[in-house]
C-alpha cells in the first residue's frame, strides 16, 4: 500500500527548515573556500574531492579530474594550480602523448587526503553519532537530491 503524503500546508515549515539549512551549507562551503584562499594548508571542499579521486583512480588527464571531482575544466586548471603549488600533486606529460597532461598525486598529497579524510570521519561521527544507519541513508538521500536541484538552477 502507497504510504500517504503529507498535506502540502504541514509540509511547507520542514521544507523551509530544509531550505534553511541548506543555504547554511552552502555559505559555510564558501567560507571553506575562502579559508582555502587565505590560510596555506587549508583544503576547500573540491581540493579535497580532487585529492580523493586521485587517491582512488591515479594519475588523471584534467579533463577527467574535473569531471570525476565534478566542477568545470577551467575551475579544474585553477585548481591543480594551487595543488601543485602546495605540492599536493604533479603535472607530468606521458611519453608517448605529448599534447596531454595528467596530474599525478605526490606522495604529501596522498598524506594530506588521508589526514583530510580521517578528520572528516571523526567530525561527522562525532556529529551523527545520534543517527542510526537508515537516518544515515535517508541523510544521504537528501543531499544528492539537494545536488540535482543545484545542478538545475
Amino acid at each position: 500500500m502507497p504510504e500517504a503524503r503529507t498535506p502540502a500546508h504541514e509540509r511547507r515549515a520542514p521544507l523551509d527548515a530544509l531550505t534553511r539549512a541548506a543555504y547554511s551549507l552552502s555559505a559555510a562551503d564558501a567560507r571553506l573556500r575562502g579559508r582555502a584562499t587565505r590560510t596555506p594548508g587549508a583544503l576547500s571542499l573540491t581540493h579535497a574531492r580532487a585529492l580523493r579521486v586521485l587517491a582512488e583512480e591515479g594519475p588523471l588527464p584534467v579533463k577527467r579530474l574535473a569531471e570525476r571531482a565534478e566542477t568545470t575544466g577551467a575551475a579544474a586548471t585553477q585548481l591543480v594550480n594551487g595543488l601543485v603549488r602546495a605540492g599536493h600533486v604533479t603535472r607530468e606529460r606521458p611519453d608517448n602523448d605529448r599534447r596531454s597532461v595528467l596530474v599525478t598525486l605526490t606522495p604529501a598529497g596522498l598524506r594530506r587526503h588521508r589526514e583530510r579524510e580521517q578528520v572528516l570521519g571523526r567530525a561527522l561521527d562525532e556529529a551523527l553519532q545520534h543517527l542510526d544507519d537508515q537516518a544515515l541513508r535517508a541523510a544521504t538521500e537528501v543531499l544528492r537530491r539537494l545536488a540535482v536541484i543545484y545542478d538545475g538552477l
